[in-house]
């Protein structure tokens, strides 16, 4: 039978997705409800007319009172142009609705094989991230490059803490609100495969409180997934650097990462990295 909770999240995920279509993207003749638009997006008469449902079914999907067919998520993945992330997170809430996926276990410890990683890397800024971005392990160049999490309260040492409630991260990324909304969407991802975790659920919590755009952002029920990119940050000794980050599991742990940060080979950028690790390595 499938959990009303997570069938909820389904169909607010869904809602919030249907107001980002424009009507003038859907083909006039499939459309019957165009004019006095009071709805932002499409409404649901016209999503279950392109699915070929009734609007009931579309509505009590919604709602969080119906599991919706596969083949209909599908069809709503097509209608609401869904990304392979997006898919993926709302074909996870489905299966977990139906009591197809155990919840992973809550707690989490720094796995040995990445912490020995993590000790022999002094040339490029590393740290283990846990499933709720916690902050289970780093090198001294991180620390160096990000912020020394040996300072920070253990309750503190999480990115997601640290990038919305640590102001100095704001000045740090040039493209704060993008890292903020990755976060935000990593966590909501997080919330599927394990929805009843009170860390995470504590987690939200607090940082519902200390920031206005979390509460937004989270409302938004965007996802994201972690795997390689660029930003630009602003250190106070090296300056405005252009730095690779790349995330990398360990197939004994799944749920861990090993993110590095890195510079393109014989660049300014790969030099300002050189720099820092001397400075940490004399």
């Amino acid at each position: 039978m499938a959990t009303n909770s997570q069938l909820k999240v389904l169909g607010d995920f869904l809602k919030a997705r249907r107001s980002e279509v424009p009507p003038e993207n859907i083909p006039e003749q499939l459309v019957s409800y165009a004019t006095h638009r009071r709805v932002k997006g499409l409404r649901r008469e016209e999503v279950a007319q392109l699915v070929a449902v009734s609007p009931d079914y579309y509505a009590r999907v919604e709602q969080g009172r119906l599991a919706p067919s596969e083949q209909v998520l599908q069809a709503l993945g097509r209608v609401f142009s869904l990304s392979a992330e997006q898919r993926a997170y709302a074909e996870d809430l489905l299966n977990r609705a139906r009591g197809y996926v155990e919840p992973a276990p809550g707690v989490e410890r720094t796995n040995q094989r990445l912490q020995l990683l993590l000790e022999q890397l002094n040339e490029l800024p590393a740290m283990v991230l846990g499933p709720r971005l916690e902050v289970l392990a780093w090198n001294e160049l991180a620390s160096a490059l990000i912020i020394d999490f040996s300072s920070l309260p253990a309750s503190d040492r999480n990115y997601a803490v640290i990038t919305f409630t640590y102001p100095q991260m704001r000045d740090f990324y040039e493209d704060w609100d993008s890292v903020a909304r990755t976060c935000v969407g990593l966590l909501r991802r997080e919330a599927v495969s394990n929805p009843d975790d009170p860390q995470l659920a504590a987690l939200v919590g607090r940082l519902s409180i200390a920031s206005e755009e979390f509460r937004r952002w989270w409302a938004e029920h965007r996802v994201s997934d972690q795997d390689f990119g660029a930003k630009y940050i602003n250190h106070p000794q090296l300056g405005r650097v252009l730095l690779n980050w790349d995330a990398f599991s360990y197939s004994g742990s799944g749920r861990q990462q090993l993110i590095l940060w890195s510079a393109d080979k014989g660049s300014a950028d790969a030099e300002a990295l050189k720099e820092l690790a001397r400075g940490v390595n004399p």
